[in-house]
């Protein structure tokens, strides 16, 4: 079944397309993507396709970058303390050997998983899709200091 949700999650812009609606440049979303605050899908000829969620969400960076005077350092600081070992359940036997429970430096999708989560797409993750858009992750932790 075809929902909005579906819509609105389907890669259907093209980088091009995504820097023009943005009102920024080709480099500049390549350069976001290098620096792990979002993952792009590619197609089968490796062209990068955005989904309306993906504006979204690098419309909530560029706010935090222009308006709030949060650095690409410091998204990422942010991205990095979503606890995405609790939304996932991961064992603490898992979390000892992981490299995003163990480092608060960059968000959980920038690292290779060994364990726990090696065989996911981190773009298909909740941890990615839901907890990192603006505003999900402050309600995030009020949810949990509950």
């Amino acid at each position: 079944m075809f929902t909005n949700e579906n819509k609105f999650n389907e890669p259907i812009f093209s980088i091009s397309t995504a820097a023009r609606i943005l009102n920024i440049s080709v480099h500049t979303l390549r350069m976001y993507e290098r620096e792990g605050l979002f993952i792009s899908f590619k197609n089968n000829s490796n062209q990068r396709l955005f989904s309306q969620s993906d504006i979204e969400r690098i419309q909530c960076i560029r706010t935090a970058i222009n308006e709030a005077g949060i650095s690409i350092s410091g998204i990422k600081t942010i991205y990095s303390l979503i606890p995405c070992w609790k939304i996932k359940g991961c064992l603490e036997e898992d979390r000892k050997k992981c490299d995003a429970y163990n480092n608060s430096h960059v968000p959980c999708w920038s690292y290779e998983h060994k364990n726990f989560c090696k065989d996911k797409n981190c773009r298909e993750c909740e941890v990615y899709y839901k907890y990192s858009q603006c505003g999900a992750i402050k309600e995030l932790i009020k949810s949990i200091s509950r």
